[in-house]
């Protein structure tokens, strides 16, 4: 069963009281549609949307399949250094396809494949923890930088290097691996020159789009995951969203919507909630793309528009407790999309011990994946019924195939926004500011 987009609740139809969006409105997107898609099929054709092909880079994926099933498995860790997209979208894939407590089983539990640890963020306190946790002369470190020049990641792998040197010797080159720019930048100029292994990041696939590039495919090769999987559900999406038809591509329909409610039916924020802990990564990775793709400060011609929505990380059944009290009283400024799995890969009967206690016994029997459907059907019912738009992902389980699915559709939705919006999703030239900033602090020209 392939992903379904439920969209109804977007519409004024369905919430009442002049509210959500005019279905006439949404429809009027059809031929606006089309001019953007034949636009971003000759941009893919050029080689500007170098995402697109991931999905189709067979000698890629067999280069990470014969390092992560070869020499990658002489390690008992792998140890991830990126940030942003160098490691959002594998912690998503992390989080979603392997066990929520792997680091913690057996060797022979985890069928051999190394721990997965993910430092994505420069804190010492946590670094320097990882650091005391893992013995450097059984880790690989794989620094993920396409520039070679990000500062969080440098500073780490800086560390990183020195501690190697200091237990192997020359031997730390063994425990190195870079993920960066195939031809430049100072990561790809020290493996050539001190001879340690690197995979290459194309030079058309930014860091928010290269989850299913040798970023993500590494860390999920090494530790098991079927990465011919991931992309074939890449390319089943890829498929669904070649079509110029509006209502037959979902990733246009996701893309309409947002921006309709964003800019003409004054909601800015867009709320990612899974009603799924292996799920619960995809917002947080989902968040930086929608957001560093589309907040621009210019249009492609250079007017200034200061626009973007402002994308939201929520879970469910546990922001019930927090935020959905906000998302059902208060401001209409929020559409919410929540992700569901119709087929949990396990479950829990809830045991019927006290059947005659009216608030436990009419639990027993069910089960824990039940509680969560029945909760994310009666906050979507409560949202509705209050007038607030809300959209669902349906998947049919979660596995490889369906994150691939996922992954794809969200970036295409991404770069049918940005057509939408008039801004270029590609770039980032207030990350940029920021990095520059960072350098003259510390004395770089």
């Amino acid at each position: 069963m392939p992903i379904e987009l439920r969209y109804d609740n977007m519409f004024s139809s369905r919430l009442g009281e002049g509210r959500g969006i005019d279905s006439d409105r949404f429809h009027s997107f059809a031929a606006r549609f089309r001019e953007i898609q034949s636009d971003v099929e000759a941009r893919r054709a050029a080689g500007q949307l170098g995402f697109y092909d991931l999905p189709y880079l067979h000698d890629v994926v067999e280069s990470i399949e014969k390092f992560a099933h070869g020499g990658g498995q002489a390690f008992s860790n792998l140890v991830v250094l990126g940030i942003g997209g160098s490691a959002l979208g594998a912690t998503a894939l992390r989080s979603a396809l392997l066990d929520p407590y792997w680091n913690e089983l057996s060797d022979e539990e985890r069928g051999f494949y190394p721990r997965l640890y993910i430092v994505d963020n420069p804190d010492p306190a946590t670094f320097a923890a990882l650091l005391r946790r893992v013995d450097v002369r059984k880790t690989l470190f794989n620094v993920v930088s396409k520039s070679g020049g990000t500062a969080e990641t440098m500073s780490q792998f800086l560390i990183v290097r020195d501690k190697l040197h200091e237990a192997i010797g020359d031997g730390y080159r063994r425990h190195l691996l870079f993920t960066t720019d195939p031809e430049k930048g100072v990561l790809r100029r020290l493996a050539n020159e001190e001879d340690i292994a690197a995979l290459p990041i194309p030079q058309n696939v930014g860091g928010r789009f290269s989850v299913l590039s040798s970023v993500g495919l590494l860390p999920a090769a090494m530790t098991g995951i079927d990465i011919n999987q991931l992309l074939a559900g890449a390319r089943a999406m890829d498929d669904r969203c070649r079509s110029d038809q509006l209502l037959d591509n979902p990733a246009a329909v996701y893309a309409v919507l947002q921006y309709l409610a964003d800019t003409e039916y004054g909601a800015p924020i867009h709320v990612m909630m899974p009603y799924s802990d292996p799920l619960k990564d995809v917002a947080d990775w989902f968040r930086q793309l929608w957001a560093e793709s589309l907040g621009k400060q210019r249009s492609l011609t250079g007017e200034e528009i200061f626009v973007g929505p402002t994308p939201v990380k929520s879970l469910g059944a546990t922001d019930q407790h927090s935020q959905v009290q906000l998302y059902i009283e208060g401001p209409f400024d929020k559409t919410i999309t929540f992700i569901n799995e119709a087929d949990r890969r396990e479950d829990i009967t809830i045991p019927s011990v006290y059947p005659d206690v009216s608030e436990l016994g009419y639990l027993g029997g069910h089960t824990l994946g039940e509680l969560l459907r029945v909760e994310k059907e009666a906050t979507e019912e409560a949202l509705t019924q209050r007038g607030r738009m809300n959209m669902t992902i349906e998947v049919p389980t979660v596995d490889a195939f369906v994150m691939g699915e996922i992954i794809f559709l969200l970036q295409i939705a991404t770069v049918y926004a940005g057509a939408l919006y008039g801004v270029d999703p590609l770039d980032q030239p207030g990350v940029e500011l920021g990095k520059q900033l960072t350098y003259k602090a510390f004395g770089r020209v």
